[in-house]
């Protein structure tokens, strides 16, 4: 959704992660709002606030001519910042807005499954239903899929480029926002948790390519099935160098992914 449109790694989304589980943990512990209410703050306030940002700062460079990976360390630069700001406000410690009883879980075939697992692959699955229908039965995703192929073609045709990548900056931010909620309802949060869950988004992203959304399926239950046979294998702390590995081997053999295709230029 983001990368389509803006053509780099938009860090601002790592900050984002990590955000949303601090919003829902001030609402939940500190101001003690109902969970559900809650959630819906944290996706809305995450999403308007990387609006403004991109608004703010990523698109003024862009207009200025400013190369992709210039963007990209900008990014970044924006990330280390509004982190500490995170560290600043929040603290350093390890924080969680657990209310219900931690229990063992589910055994499924020798496997144990806790709840909060099993509502993060349900919501997972309708989210993935959503956007395959909003992409290809709206308006906006069909302009979101427009300008991603090709925006200068799409603004010929009257899409404002704009427009679009605030839609798509909004709408991506939210499904990641709800993806933080659901990270730290499961595992806890810290100031940096978003920085690492941003690389293995990249890493599914490089393995399936920017095609199909079930070859991004396809590149997440690779990366995922992957770090765990090495952790089980191996020990819980190759699960990080098993990811960088997956990226490494897929740059130098196949950079476009499962699903993504070379451009090629032509000429008139």
């Amino acid at each position: 959704m983001i990368y389509s449109l803006q053509r780099f790694i938009n860090f601002v989304q790592a900050f984002s992660i990590s955000l949303s589980a601090y919003i829902v943990y001030t609402m939940v512990i500190k101001c003690n709002l109902p969970i559900t209410l809650a959630v819906f703050i944290s996706i809305i306030v995450s999403a308007v606030l990387a609006i403004i940002i991109d608004w703010l700062v990523l698109s003024y460079f862009e207009k200025k001519g400013t190369k992709i990976w210039q963007m990209m360390i900008a990014s970044l630069g924006i990330y280390v910042v509004l982190q500490n700001v995170i560290s600043m406000v929040w603290g350093d410690s390890t924080l969680s807005f657990r209310t219900w009883e931690v229990k063992v879980g589910h055994n499924i075939m020798g496997a144990y499954i806790t709840d909060v697992q099993i509502i993060t692959i349900v919501t997972c699955l309708a989210l993935l239903a959503l956007m395959w229908l909003f992409m290809e039965k709206t308006t906006i995703g069909k302009q979101v899929k427009a300008v991603s192929s090709n925006p200068n073609l799409s603004g010929i045709l009257g899409l404002s480029k704009d427009r679009v990548i605030m839609w798509g900056v909004g709408i991506g931010t939210a499904l990641v926002a709800v993806a933080g909620i659901l990270i730290a309802a499961d595992t806890d949060m810290t100031p940096t948790m978003g920085f690492n869950w941003l690389l293995y988004g990249v890493v599914a992203l490089t393995v399936g390519g920017l095609g199909k959304i079930r070859y991004l399926v396809l590149g997440a239950l690779i990366l995922a099935i992957a770090q765990h046979l090495a952790a089980f294998y191996l020990d819980s702390k190759w699960m990080n160098a098993t990811a960088y590995i997956i990226l490494i081997v897929f740059l130098y053999f196949r950079p476009y992914g499962f699903s993504g295709k070379q451009l090629k230029k032509s000429s008139l």
